[in-house]
């Protein structure tokens, strides 16, 4: 019960407040722990790799668990208000939001987007822009949001701490490259099984919020992604704008081939952007709305 409720209330303390920019964010200490071990150690190898998951899951993990033990210790009440303080942090939606909400209105569109995805942004419409603003919105939605508020349920706090690690360590050595294609194998594979059971939870929660009858036409072109995952929050995105999202895209000056998600029109504009937003809003509801069910069930209990 105590790990509904610090969902529900770090849940509201990111709609609300958003990021805490006068501290140092955790992601950024666990950045840096990845960072020195990859300085220290790497090596082009899938063992290396594991090396660096066990030794940075081991700093992480560990440091999590005594966090939550010591909080344990407190009175009830004050365990909840600073579990769900610390929890928020590992939350992004806020910031998601006004990240990308901000891009119609930016004077340099393309700087903005490459803060935000990974691909190649020199030569992009507006057109693209729009449609990876969408994609990279649609699959946060699950990394940022549900993902992290699912391990918070199971787990409680160090189940949102060490997802948001793996995550972490994925977004900065889980690259299919020349430096990254072993060292990173293992924390991508740990990334895509932990994002599993969450990115087909967004999927369906933007569907509902679609108001589609048919909740699992997702998974069609969902399946075809190179991610088990990504593909599914972002063809639900895409049915509920009514516009097709994918496709061929540039990284590190390569085409890479990628398939199409979704059915309708493929020029992006900022309408089907704030469209996508606003569907957004709904899913917050939603999300919000599943905790305090799941509360007052296991209450009634």
């Amino acid at each position: 019960m105590n790990n509904i409720l610090v969902a529900i209330f770090a849940f509201l303390i990111d709609k609300i407040f958003g990021e805490f920019s006068f501290v140092k964010h955790p992601i950024a200490f666990i950045g840096d722990i990845i960072e020195f071990f990859e300085n220290k150690f790497y090596k082009d190898s899938i063992f290396r790799g594991f090396l660096l998951v066990v030794f940075v899951l081991g700093i992480i993990g560990g440091v999590s668990i005594l966090i939550y033990i010591y909080l344990g210790m407190l009175n009830k009440y004050i365990t909840i208000i600073v579990s769900s303080i610390l929890a928020s942090i590992f939350i992004a939606h806020n910031m998601l939001y006004r990240c990308v909400k901000e891009i119609p209105t930016c004077q340099d569109k393309k700087e903005a987007i490459s803060m935000l995805v990974s691909r190649d942004t020199e030569n992009m419409t507006e057109s693209d822009i729009y449609k990876a603003s969408i994609e990279t919105y649609a699959e946060n939605l699950s990394d940022g949001v549900v993902a992290p508020l699912f391990y918070l349920l199971l787990f409680n706090l160090p189940g949102i701490i060490i997802y948001k690690t793996i995550n972490t360590m994925d977004s900065m050595v889980g690259y299919r490259n020349k430096r990254y294609e072993k060292f990173g194998k293992v924390a991508a594979k740990l990334d895509d099984i932990l994002n599993y059971i969450p990115s087909r939870i967004t999927a369906v929660f933007i569907m509902i919020a679609s108001k589609e009858k048919k909740i699992f036409a997702f998974y069609k072109d969902g399946k075809k992604h190179e991610s088990p995952n990504a593909g599914h929050p972002i063809t639900a995105m895409a049915l509920a704008c009514g516009i097709k999202l994918g496709g061929d895209t540039y990284y590190f000056g390569k085409l890479k081939e990628k398939a199409t998600f979704g059915e309708g029109k493929k020029e992006i504009d900022s309408y089907d952007l704030n469209k996508a937003l606003n569907f957004g809003k709904k899913v917050d509801k939603i999300i919000l709305t599943t905790l305090i069910l799941l509360y007052i069930i296991t209450n009634y209990n």
